[in-house]
């Protein structure tokens, strides 16, 4: 019984009735100037014109969105869209649901109406009064009992509003919803915002897993030297590695508190001197060959082959330690290449493990590049190209 009062004590169901009601309030009080059942059939011929207007969708939107779901105007819901028409696809759905909101609009208040006069012609009968002319009920006499069929009428009612506005709602869905057109822009919206998310994952997991893993290193380095110059070397570069990945996170948290901000500002393959400076600060022996004008390697793809760089160096750091690496960055034949080896050791994870390797085939492929990393001849390689077009 309280699972079948439920929907009652919801203002939703209330809200969805007044939403019927709206629809036939204007036709309903040009009855009481004239009463001709063509005043329906000149309401219906004047809705289908407006339901043509780009604005009506707005309108209608914004009122189902608010009255039948319970969202707020401003609710981020695109179950029913409150943007203009866009397609004649859009007015011929609207023109249909607004013509189906007045049917169902005055079927729902006839039958509402005519069961709440049954309601009170009921009670009165039973205390012998006569009933309503014309009313539903065709009763003969006064009798006491006809006052428990009132309840009935009143269930009938509260049915004929809970089914009334289900059925609205579902019409609302179908035909103020989006179109196929919407739906595929909001999923590609979606996508980009997945996109972002996961390459501002990246950028703090190369970021951040470089300074920590260069400060653990030299931490322990500096504790097994013994060597207070040495000591005091270790604590330069950390502090220098900590500094730069402060900024670094300050771009990432500036990304996502602006979404208008700009990506220029963050690091491109012109400053790989200072990874290179932090690999060596770190005992690491860095052999480097750039070759070709990087400072005309475009934007996105120096950025990017900046992160790529410095997760291959921090792979060095965390899995081989103080080993030399081979450092080749190369411009040429409209590809940027980048190649990065080291002497493998048995720390080393094998191919296709560990997020950054995955992060450094992710990056590359969304650049529409290639990276392969693994054992080459006695060494690691992660050798990638990028596309500079």
């Amino acid at each position: 019984m309280v699972r079948l009062l439920r929907p009652f004590g919801r203002a939703v169901t209330y809200t969805r009735w007044l939403h019927l009601f709206i629809a036939v309030v204007a036709p309903s009080l040009l009855l009481f100037v004239r009463e001709a059942w063509w005043i329906w059939l000149v309401a219906a011929a004047v809705l289908a014109p407006a339901g043509l207007v780009p604005a009506m969708r707005t309108v209608e939107g914004l009122q189902a969105r608010l009255l039948l779901t319970g969202h707020r105007h401003d609710s981020e819901s695109t179950d029913i869209v409150v943007a203009p028409s866009a397609s004649w696809g859009d007015r011929g759905r609207l023109v249909v649901w607004l013509e189906a909101r007045l049917l169902l609009g005055y079927v729902t208040m006839t039958c509402s109406a005519q069961l709440i006069f049954a309601t009170v012609d009921l009670v009165s009968a039973a205390f012998g009064r006569d009933y309503e002319e014309g009313g539903p009920f065709l009763l003969g006499g006064h009798h006491w009992w006809h006052v428990l069929l009132a309840p009935l009428s009143l269930a009938a009612l509260g049915v004929t509003v809970l089914a009334a506005g289900h059925l609205i709602t579902a019409l609302a869905l179908r035909l103020l919803g989006p179109s196929p057109s919407e739906r595929l822009a909001a999923l590609e919206e979606r996508t980009e915002q997945l996109l972002e998310r996961t390459r501002i994952a990246r950028e703090l997991h190369d970021s951040i897993g470089h300074a920590l893993t260069v400060a653990v290193v030299q931490a322990g380095a500096a504790r097994a030297a013994g060597d207070p110059a040495f000591t005091d070397r270790a604590l330069a570069a950390v502090e220098e590695t900590g500094r730069a990945a402060l900024e670094d996170l300050e771009r990432v948290l500036g990304v996502l508190r602006e979404s208008e901000r700009p990506v220029s500002s963050r690091p491109t393959l012109t400053d790989a001197d200072r990874l290179l400076e932090s690999a060596r600060a770190s005992g690491t022996k860095v052999d480097v060959d750039m070759s070709g004008p990087l400072d005309t390697v475009p934007g996105p793809v120096s950025r990017e082959g900046y992160r790529i760089l410095q997760e291959s160096l921090t792979n060095v750091l965390r899995h081989a330690g103080s080993v030399p690496a081979r450092v080749r960055v190369a411009v040429a034949d409209s590809t940027l290449t980048l190649e990065i080896r080291n002497p493998l050791t048995a720390g080393i994870p094998g191919p296709g493990r560990g997020s950054g390797l995955r992060g450094i085939r992710e990056r590359a492929a969304l650049l529409g590049g290639r990276a392969r990393t693994g054992p080459v001849e006695g060494d690691w390689q992660v050798h990638v190209e990028l596309p500079l077009s």
